[in-house]
Parts: structure tokens; C-alpha cells; sequence
């Protein structure tokens, strides 16, 4: 079995300092063979945020991959933003924007999904597909990870923009024998089954909340554990509410596989 900790929109320069030592120290225990955070490390891109994000991520005992969201770049500083967003991300984070982590049972690939261009809204690109076809082409029957900032799925009353070309990613991912879709950037918790237009096999897409940020949109701070097997997957909410100052257990669900992909076997995905 592998082991998966989850964490999005940490938001450093807008995040709860009471929740930060509850936050590594229940991550640290649930010994995960990878951290994985998608996006939103700071609230404004500034060099102060960045830092702070680092620490956290240094403080952390499993490997850590992180890719970046819309917060990552600069928002008020037009001149920045377009011609060199990543300043600050490569200088303090890593040079790398897509990186990817491979063991005896699972393969996650980081995703860049921002737009410099829009405030708001994400792309998944042909380039980003092209590469992720490149590197699946020899892993085996290791669980198959995508790590995105954008979710490739999202409800009707869900406000923010869609991902541009999702309907295109699930399809292709689909044919590319993904399990799992990890998201964030819309501060609330969802698993939800992506089924292709092309009657392909089904994706699990999990969002996750915010891990530390004031933002709550009427929702707890959490993050996800996700134990996969070859046939199964667990995905388990801990959050923290408005006065708690530690993660619980407070949701889980269980998916099978199929020959159809992935079903819910049970449990509260919503």
C-alpha cells in the first residue's frame, strides 16, 4: 500500500499561525510516502510568503512535491507577471514547475495548469498531455497520479472559471491509464469520478480544501490521505474547524476498480 498526504492553498501571508505546528505534526505521523501540494503556496507571490511556504515544506519528514497555482505569481504587478512570473517560485521553491516522483508503487506528476496571462482560470495544455503520455509509457501497474492546481471537474454552483481544455485532459489521461487527479484552487473538499466523453475508464479527481488559509468559503482548513492499491483507494478528510486547533478524521470514502475504471464503493464523497 501507498501512502499520500494531499495539501492545497496553503496561502502563507493570509494563513491561520495557530493551525501550523497541528498541521506538520499530524502530517509528519500519518507517515506518507510523498507530500504532495497543489498550489497556492502564498497569497501574493512575495519573497516573505515564499519563505514561510519552504519552511513548512522543510519541517515536513516525507519527500514533498509541489506545483504552482494562480497565487504563485505576481497579481499586481503586471510587468512581473508577464515576463518572468516564476521569479520568486524558482528562487525559494525550485527551479522546477512540473516535477515528478516514481517508487515501486506509484507514479505522481506534477501538472502546471496557470495562466500567466488570466487572473483566474487554468489551462491543461497539449504540452503538459504530450508529457505525461512521455513519461507513462514504462511504469508499470503503479498507481498513476496527476498533481494540477485547476480541477479538471467542477459543480454548478462552484463560481471560478472552468479549467480550459478539462474535457480534452480527462478524455486523454483516461486513454493514459490515470488513477487519481489531485486538485485544489477552489477552497472546498470533493472526491468525484471524472467519466470521459469517450466512454473511457473513470478518474478519481479529489479536491482539497485549504490546509491553512483564512479563506475558508464556508468550509474547514483540511487536507487528504489517500492510501492506493492496485485495486482500491482510500481517501480520508482530516479538517480543522473554526475553533479546533488540530486535524481529525472527519470523512472517508472507499473506490474500486473496474473494467469501467473506478466506482465508489462507499462513504461521502460531497
Amino acid at each position: 500500500m501507498s501512502r499520500l498526504i494531499h495539501l492545497s492553498d496553503l496561502h502563507f501571508g493570509r494563513a491561520r499561525p495557530e493551525l501550523l505546528k497541528p498541521l506538520i505534526a499530524r502530517v509528519n505521523a500519518l507517515g506518507a510516502d510523498l507530500v504532495v501540494i497543489s498550489g497556492d503556496l502564498t497569497q501574493r507571490a512575495r519573497s516573505v510568503q515564499f519563505r514561510a511556504a519552504q519552511n513548512f515544506i522543510d519541517a515536513l519528514d516525507a519527500p514533498v512535491l509541489v506545483v504552482p497555482g494562480n497565487h504563485d505569481i505576481p497579481l499586481h504587478d503586471p510587468f512581473s507577471r508577464f515576463l518572468h512570473p516564476w521569479r520568486n517560485y524558482r528562487r525559494i521553491i525550485g527551479e522546477t514547475l512540473e516535477p515528478d516522483y516514481l517508487d515501486d508503487g506509484l507514479s505522481v506528476l506534477g501538472v502546471n495548469t496557470v495562466n500567466r496571462f488570466v487572473h483566474q482560470s487554468g489551462w491543461f495544455n497539449p504540452v503538459g498531455l504530450s508529457r505525461i503520455a512521455s513519461r507513462w509509457e514504462d511504469v508499470g501497474t503503479r498507481t498513476r497520479v496527476i498533481v494540477a492546481h485547476h480541477p479538471l471537474d467542477q459543480r454548478p454552483t462552484d463560481t471560478k472559471k472552468p479549467t480550459r481544455g478539462a474535457d480534452h485532459a480527462i478524455n486523454t489521461l483516461s486513454e493514459l491509464g490515470a488513477d487519481i487527479v489531485l486538485s485544489g484552487h477552489l477552497h472546498s473538499w470533493r472526491a468525484a469520478l471524472l467519466t470521459p466523453r469517450n466512454e473511457g475508464r473513470a478518474i478519481l479527481q479529489v479536491h482539497a480544501g485549504t490546509g491553512l488559509s483564512t479563506r475558508l468559503r464556508g468550509e474547514e482548513n483540511d487536507f487528504n490521505l489517500i492510501e492506493t492499491e492496485p485495486d482500491r483507494i482510500s481517501v480520508t478528510r482530516y479538517a480543522a474547524g473554526a475553533g479546533d486547533k488540530a486535524f481529525e478524521p472527519m470523512q472517508i470514502c472507499h473506490f474500486g476498480a473496474g473494467d469501467a475504471g473506478w466506482t465508489l464503493l462507499s462513504g461521502d464523497t460531497s
